[in-house]
């Protein structure tokens, strides 16, 4: 039965019978899925709740080896570990957890369910104790009708219960009741979820609580399986009518919230019994992955919300994001017993999570990107991201980050767990995939010990050997993942036939002690293709992912041993396209694995077991932008004519710093605008000096494009994205979309409104120099220009185009905003003050990008249109030596004094590159004898067409 191996099975499928495979294997029935099923060992649901395919087993049940277990370790003395030792939310003595009249919110909750599960999963005493000590107190808290915890949140929202945090509270205490059988969980939830059952529709609506009450049906179910208590199928039946819709609908784009909220459809499907509710979160997914997940690494585009036109895989994805949808993706695995949740969950637990935390475990960062190549501590302004903090270093973050460094512990426990399943036929499911041992009851309920020995994802050998008390006939299902096209697996020495993933197969004999069970899943390099960003291509051998090895420095930003804080910068260069052809790429890169024992902890550059080198040309005109950001992918291929270069390509979850959505590059590529969008500019109308915005920061197709008095809003910000042809698209910073007329139409006073890209020409402008700083603004659709509704200078006047009558409302100013790099197009050097001297008359000069203030410009307006250009390190403006008019006349730096040579205007070359005009002397910035050397002298020379005249701002 041919499936393409990526595609995403949506519900059960016929079961495939091997032929005849009598003898010690026994025989194998080959599932693309397994059918959800009654019976098993380990608390199956109940009725009148539908079953699940597999069953979870207890925290504890399976111990982590190898790699798995040293990131257990990391963790268990690192962040999470020592976590409370200086977060003050975790103040166990001021924590309203503890004491009811105290504060307290998501924080104990979240890091408690994390660090509670890696005392079990680990076994060490001390966090056990500690685990203890923490239940107990917040079990000291229950009030009489059944409320805990802060006493605040009895009425947080609209005068009632705040539930919220108690979702990830009662998980934590479910996991305790697992791993301790503690008597007094049980009844507790139940006091606390009758208290709960009671409250009025308000209660069900609060806010984060809204969205993501899966979390809730899954305690819902798992008292009701335990107590059979009849209250609670009302509850559930409330949370699902009150709360967020997620049926075939996204209520929320916040990151966490879908990866929390899109599985609640199917959830709530064991209680109604309906299928199509399965089907809607399948669909949820595919909605949310197909818009802002087309890039590798499992997750999507969310640096807090997602947004449209952002994409990019520069987008990050946030910590908890990530920890959540793992998560997700496990209960959707036992629920539906669908192999490709499991494959999903691998995706971000192995490329994704590792990059996550710094290497040693002890500091987090916000969002983790595809894209990345600078992480530094500092507030991105210009759209790049959603959020309005620095989200990138690696930092214990108690009140910056907040939710990610007290939540992020849940991801590796809960993996080690979720590694093996229990299933309904009283046997056993290999989910997932990593050195583990698992103990549990199985058969009549014997216990059997089942040890795994294997490097994966390093490798793909995978031994399992089975202790047994005695012979026992049981299940054994192997899941094969969907890049697995011919799996092997032999059981006692004897072969079994397997189907091509995705798919589980099921080794159904009797087990003698000691048998082996080999399983070969072999790994080949593959490139997937994503038409959806430019045709950028990603590199995966078996479930990783590769990316770019670029040189990581760390710099320490402040913190203790104990507790780092770190921005990481590149030191070797990222600009690169795959020099391939998309459909035989693989077959021009080389993979190699370093043999020998597995390092203590692979999620590094330097212990990476595993390689793959791929040829590639630089892309000149891929940068970071002002801000250090990597600036977006354009259409693939991208031309380059630099030399063939053999690139390392290592496993995405070891690069810190990475690039993994690769444009392609050749000579006959297509161009790319330089720095991608480059530089943001604010448009000043000469007739009123407001600014071209969006009226009320509208991020909506057709909203109304106005002018307003400059306050710093982004969407008075706009990208010069060139057209190739001497046309510009002009891009709103706020919204990504485009300046545009209403309806295309070509009349006079026609409004002039945004909209997102799509092609037509009343998005295409051209830049009309007036030959003294000022521009006239042509529409290609029309031919008309960029002015104001009846030349007003109100705040919030109409934008419109018009016929060219020379007035001023039709004069524009393109102002660079913030601080700016300034680029020789001739020597990709920018431009800089010789020895970063703050004297004046230093000599200006161009020097490689070494990220020093001295390569800083601002630019300055000037009341009649020309501009100072200050660097960022003197305080000093450009000018020209003596006031000189010769040609090669020395650019310096000097203080103000108000003389023309200080002035400067920016004349377009249509492609977004500039020459820069001197007031005074009426000749461009150079570089002498068109020299590509650093502290070359930056000259002023007439206007001759070489390419070291032209610059751009970035």
């Amino acid at each position: 039965m041919p499936l393409n191996r990526r595609h995403f099975v949506t519900g059960a499928v016929a079961t495939l019978l091997a032929g005849a495979t009598a003898g010690p294997a026994g025989a194998a029935a080959l599932r693309r899925t397994v059918a959800p099923a009654r019976g098993g060992l380990y608390t199956p649901n109940a009725a009148p709740l539908q079953p699940t395919a597999f069953l979870k087993l207890p925290p504890g049940a399976v111990t982590a080896r190898g790699w798995l277990a040293g990131q257990l370790q990391l963790q268990l003395d690192g962040l999470c570990g020592h976590y409370p030792e200086t977060s003050h939310f975790l103040d166990f003595d001021t924590n309203g957890w503890v004491h009811p009249e105290q504060d307290g919110w998501e924080e104990v909750p979240y890091w408690l369910r994390g660090y509670l599960d890696l005392a079990a999963v680990t076994g060490d005493a001390t966090a056990l104790d500690t685990a203890h000590r923490w239940v107990d107190a917040v079990l000291a808290t229950q009030q009489a009708d059944g409320f805990f915890g802060p006493a605040g949140l009895r009425t947080r929202f609209r005068g009632g219960p705040h539930f919220w945090p108690y979702l990830p509270m009662m998980q934590a205490l479910r996991s305790w009741e697992e791993y301790t059988g503690d008597a007094r969980i049980v009844p507790f939830l139940t006091r606390f979820l009758q208290y709960m059952n009671a409250q009025g529709q308000d209660a069900f609506e609060a806010d984060w609580l809204y969205v993501r009450w899966g979390d809730g049906l899954d305690s819902v179910f798992w008292l009701f399986n335990r107590t059979g208590d009849a209250f609670l199928l009302d509850l559930a039946d409330k949370i699902h009518r009150y709360g967020a819709d997620w049926v075939g609908n996204l209520p929320s784009l916040h990151n966490v919230n879908v990866a929390q909220g899109f599985r609640e459809p199917a959830q709530y499907s064991l209680r109604s019994g309906d299928p199509a509710l399965v089907q809607a979160s399948y669909q949820d997914y595919r909605t949310i992955m197909g818009t802002y997940g087309q890039f590798a690494g499992g997750g999507f585009a969310g640096d807090e919300n997602a947004r449209p036109g952002f994409g990019d895989p520069r987008q990050g994805f946030e910590t908890c994001g990530i920890v959540e949808f793992m998560a997700s993706h496990q209960l959707l695995t036992r629920l539906t017993g669908d192999p490709v949740w499991a494959d999903r969950c691998e995706d971000l637990a192995f490329n994704s999570l590792p990059a996550a935390l710094d290497p040693s475990g002890r500091a987090v960062h916000y969002i983790t990107s595809a894209n990345s190549i600078d992480l530094d501590d500092v507030v991105k302004t210009e759209g790049q991201f959603q959020n309005g903090f620095a989200m990138q270093a690696y930092l214990p973050a108690v009140d910056q980050y907040r939710c990610c460094p007290h939540n992020y512990g849940m991801g590796w426990p809960y993996f080690t767990e979720e590694l093996w399943l229990a299933t309904p036929d009283n046997g056993l499911a290999a989910a997932m995939y990593a050195a583990s041992s698992v103990t549990a009851k199985v058969a009549d309920g014997a216990s059997v010990t089942i040890t795994e020995d294997t490097a994966y994802p390093f490798s793909e050998q995978i031994t399992l050997t089975v202790r047994t008390p005695r012979d026992l006939a049981f299940p054994l299902y192997l899941r094969i993942p969907a890049w697995c096209a011919t799996p092997q697996v032999t059981v006692a020495g004897a072969p079994v036939t397997v189907p091509a993933g995705p798919a589980f197969a099921k080794v159904d004999r009797t087990w003698r002690n000691g048998d082996v069970v080999k399983v070969t899943l072999p790994q080949r390099t593959s490139v997937r293709t994503w038409s959806a960003n430019h045709d950028s291509l990603s590199v995966d051998h078996g479930p990783l992912t590769y990316s770019l090895d670029i040189g990581e420095r760390y710099e320490s930003l402040g913190g203790s041993a104990q507790f780092p804080e770190y921005a990481v910068h590149a030191t070797t260069p990222w600009n690169y396209g795959l020099a391939v052809d998309p459909g035989t790429a693989a077959s021009a890169m080389t993979f190699a694995a370093s043999g020998g024992p597995l390092p203590a902890n692979p999620f590094t550059p330097d212990a990476v077991p595993v390689k793959i080198t791929a040829p590639a040309r630089r892309i000149a005109e891929w940068t970071a932008d002002d801000q250090n950001v990597v600036t977006t992918l354009q259409a693939s291929p991208a031309l380059s004519v630099a030399d063939v270069e053999p690139v390392t390509l290592i496993p995405m979850g070891a690069a810190r710093l990475r690039i993994t959505s690769f444009p392609t590059a050749s000579p006959d590529g297509h161009p790319w605008s330089p720095g991608g969008e480059g530089a943001v500019f604010r448009i000043v109308n000469r007739n009123s000096g407001k600014v071209l915005g969006v009226d009320r920061m509208s991020t909506a197709d057709s909203a109304r494009v106005v002018q307003f008095a400059d306050n710093g809003t982004a969407d008075h910000l706009w990208h010069l994205v060139a057209n190739g042809d001497g046309w510009y698209r002009i891009r709103n910073a706020n919204s990504a979309k485009v300046l545009g007329v209403d309806q295309m139409s070509t009349s006079d006073s026609a409004q002039v409104v945004q909209f997102a890209d799509n092609g037509t020409a009343d998005h295409l402008w051209q830049l009309i120099d007036n030959g003294d700083g000022w521009w006239r603004l042509k529409n290609r659709n029309s031919g008309k220009v960029l002015g104001v509704a009846q030349m007003s200078t109100a705040d919030s006047a109409q934008v419109v185009q018009f016929a060219d009558t020379g007035t001023a409302d039709h004069l524009w100013q393109l102002v660079a905003d913030g601080r700016v790099r300034i680029e020789n197009r001739n020597s990709a050097k920018v431009l800089g003050v010789d020895q970063m001297s703050t004297a004046d008359s230093a000599r200006v000069v161009q020097f490689a990008d070494s990220g020093t203030a001295d390569h800083l410009w601002g630019f300055e307006p000037t009341a009649d249109g020309w501009l100072l250009i200050r660097n960022v390190n003197s305080g000093k403006v450009l000018g020209v030596d003596q006031m000189s008019t010769a040609d090669s006349a020395q650019v310096v730096q000097f203080s103000d004094n108000g003389t023309a040579d200080h002035q400067w205007r920016l004349l377009d070359d249509g492609s977004g590159w500039f020459r820069i005009v001197n007031r005074n002397s009426g000749k461009v910035l150079g570089v002498d004898r068109m020299s590509t050397a650093d502290s070359a002298q930056v000259v002023q020379f007439a206007d001759s067409g070489t390419a070291d005249h032209l610059w751009r701002l970035r």
